[in-house]
C-alpha cells in the first residue's frame, strides 16, 4: 500500500474539497483501491480471488432480503468528512435514493444501512480499527467485518449500535458459523463456504 500524506491541519472544514480532489486525481493502476484514511490518500492492490468470492457470496445472500428500493453497491465511495476519510468498502447496502446526491463518486457513509469489509493482509488493521471507528462515527447502523486474517483464525463480526466512534459487537464467530443479521435484513448468513486466504 502506498500513501500520499495530507496535512491534517488543512484537511478539515472547507479543505475537504481539496482532499477529495487529490483523491480523484490520484493515478492508480486499474483495479486498485484508492481511499482517504484519516487525511492520507492510500492505494491498495486489487483484492485476492478468495476476497472476491466472499463478496460474491454475501451479495447473493443479501439480494434475496433487500427491499426493492435498496441496492448492493460494491466499491461505492462512502465519505466520513469529520474523520478526513473516504472509504471504498467491499459492499455498501443503501437505499437507492442515497445515490441521488450531488456527489457522483461517493455518498455520506451514514446513508448506508450496512457496510461490509473483508480484510486483506495489507489492510486488516485499518478495517478492524480505523474504518470501524469511522463508520460508527458516521452512524452506519451495521458493520460486518469478515476477517480472514484474524490472529486466531478467520472470523466474522457484526457490529451495531454505534455511539460516538465505537460499535457494540452484536454477533461474532469463526468461518463456518452462522451470523444472524437483525432487521431490516432479518436473515442468517452462513459462512461455511467462505474461502480462507
Amino acid at each position: 500500500m502506498s500513501a500520499l500524506t495530507v496535512d491534517h491541519a488543512t484537511a478539515s472544514g472547507h479543505e475537504w474539497d481539496g482532499l477529495v480532489r487529490i483523491w480523484q486525481e490520484t493515478d492508480a493502476p486499474e483495479g486498485c483501491r484508492v481511499e482517504i484514511i484519516e487525511g492520507i490518500v492510500t492505494v491498495a492492490p486489487p483484492p485476492s480471488k478468495a476476497h472476491n468470492k466472499i463478496v460474491s457470496k454475501v451479495i447473493r445472500r443479501l439480494s434475496d432480503v433487500l427491499p426493492d428500493d435498496w441496492g448492493l453497491y460494491p466499491t461505492l465511495g462512502t465519505a466520513v468528512p469529520s474523520r478526513d476519510s473516504l472509504y471504498i468498502p467491499d459492499l455498501a447496502v443503501a437505499p437507492e435514493d442515497a445515490l441521488d446526491g450531488e456527489d457522483d463518486e461517493y455518498i455520506p457513509a451514514g446513508a448506508a444501512e450496512l457496510i461490509v469489509e473483508i480484510t486483506s493482509k495489507s489492510n486488516a488493521n485499518t478495517d478492524r480499527i480505523t474504518k470501524a471507528a469511522g463508520y460508527a462515527k458516521a452512524g452506519v447502523p451495521l458493520y460486518l467485518l469478515i476477517d480472514g486474517w484474524a490472529p486466531g483464525g478467520p472470523t466474522v463480526t457484526l457490529y451495531g449500535e454505534p455511539k460516538g466512534d465505537v460499535y457494540r459487537v452484536l454477533r461474532a464467530g469463526k468461518f463456518g458459523d452462522v451470523i444472524d443479521l437483525p432487521e431490516p435484513f432479518g436473515f442468517t448468513l452462513d459462512t461455511s463456504d467462505f474461502p480462507t486466504q
